[in-house]
């Protein structure tokens, strides 16, 4: 598959890159593509969650009433789940969501989602480019030229690009990675996926090794 490659004035230089099948043009794995995304929502979660339980209440030990002969039910504490002010039973705990998922199965899930933007013509090339100075309006600026002003956007970078990132880290719909940092929920969550010409080589060299 070859895609045109644009500058940062969303004009064409006339240049054409051809897409690796291997990585933009499979048959997407939709298990695969649910899985990972599952993982990285699931790694999102702080689970620091936590509900008192009865014997973390401050209140009397006392038993409350006499065993028999009330007529209700038997009752030994106040700090039982079943009055009021009482712990809580069952109540969440601290703890991880995270799971484990091979390698490869992530490859295939990262592959999957790019090929499905390929596919959907959501994925734009653009050459390498750099700014002077670290400028929220030099981003906006190239994101109107590109029409993304107003959709969500993934940029994804060959090397680290200090001044590009933090021009876009004020900007809620557009996100700026490595090609190292790819993940299945980016890619997919994007409108259009915006790939540098340099990071083409490093995107291919990690999924397929």
């Amino acid at each position: 598959m070859k895609v045109a490659v644009l500058d940062i004035t969303g004009k064409d230089t006339g240049r054409k890159v051809e897409l690796s099948k291997e990585v933009f043009g499979i048959e997407p794995n939709d298990h695969a593509i649910y899985l990972d995304v599952k993982q990285y929502l699931a790694n999102q979660r702080q689970g620091t969650h936590k509900a008192k339980e009865r014997a973390e209440i401050t209140g009397s030990t006392r038993k409350i009433k006499k065993q028999k002969g009330t007529g209700t039910a038997r009752a030994g504490s106040i700090k039982s789940g079943v009055f009021r002010g009482g712990g809580r039973m069952f109540g969440p705990r601290p703890r991880s969501y995270s799971f484990k998922l091979n390698k490869n199965l992530k490859r295939l899930a990262r592959k999957s989602a790019l090929s499905i933007q390929a596919n959907d013509k959501n994925l734009v090339v653009v050459e390498d480019f750099n700014f002077e100075n670290p400028k929220t309006k030099n981003f906006v600026n190239v994101l109107k030229a590109l029409e993304l002003d107003t959709k969500k956007s993934l940029f994804v970078l060959g090397n680290e690009n200090t001044n590009v990132y933090l021009s876009s880290r004020n900007l809620k719909k557009s996100k700026v990675v490595k090609a190292s940092e790819i993940n299945t929920y980016g890619v997919l969550n994007a409108n259009k996926v915006v790939i540098t010409e340099g990071s083409l080589e490093d995107i291919n060299t990690n999924l397929t090794k």
